[in-house]
């Protein structure tokens, strides 16, 4: 069981890493502006639920491999900048027509989900910055280390939603003005479509 000291030492440190801007919050900004605030919350869900993969990623000592082997590194890397890339190819070929609704039907909660847990789960980065910080955290003394782990990632996983959800809600404000202006609405998604092509750029770009 992590000590109280720790674990609030800990989620003072994990909220000011979510709040730094990065492509996750930036990715929830761009999603909340385009689908509205219920779809950013969503996405927020996805990219939170990415984090326990990676808690138990560095639990099972998985992070290793991705840091002592480049390929590894390198496909997974690779594969989520191709993701990316796809975002950027659907958000660039968008019409105004798509915001008639909340979530049109092609931006289901499940696609969203989904998109947010690929976003997260596809960035190997994260995996090695947990194998990093997370057991600077963590002591034999406190009880099983791999139970240890898996709340630190839960707090991970609250301070992400906590700051990710209040940029999805406040984002999302924008909405209704998108729906008034089909102008606005194809520039919206000219600039999100940029966003995921400069994300895609930075990931494949990234070295360990």
């Amino acid at each position: 069981m992590i000590p109280f000291d720790i674990a609030l030492l800990f989620i003072g440190a994990a909220f000011a890493l979510a709040m730094v801007p990065g492509p996750d919050n930036i990715f929830v900004l761009t999603q909340s502006a385009l689908h509205g605030r219920v779809a950013g919350l969503i996405v927020t869900l996805g990219l939170a639920s990415g984090l326990l993969f990676h808690t138990t990623a560095v639990a099972l000592g998985v992070a290793v491999i991705f840091q002592t082997s480049q390929y590894a590194f390198s496909v997974l890397k690779y594969v989520g900048a191709a993701y990316l890339l796809y975002l950027a190819w659907k958000s660039f070929r968008a019409s105004s027509s798509q915001f008639s609704s909340e979530t049109t039907p092609s931006e289901t909660a499940p696609r969203l989900y989904l998109r947010g847990l690929i976003m997260n789960i596809t960035n190997p980065k994260i995996t090695i910055f947990f194998l990093a910080f997370l057991p600077q955290f963590v002591d034999a003394k406190n009880g099983p280390i791999v139970g240890q782990f898996y709340q630190l990632g839960a707090l991970m996983v609250l301070a992400t939603l906590c700051v990710f959800g209040f940029v999805a809600v406040a984002a999302g404000s924008l909405g209704a003005w998108l729906k008034s202006s089909p102008k606005a609405q194809i520039w919206i998604n000219r600039v999100s479509g940029l966003v995921f092509v400069s994300l895609a750029a930075k990931l494949a770009l990234t070295q360990k």
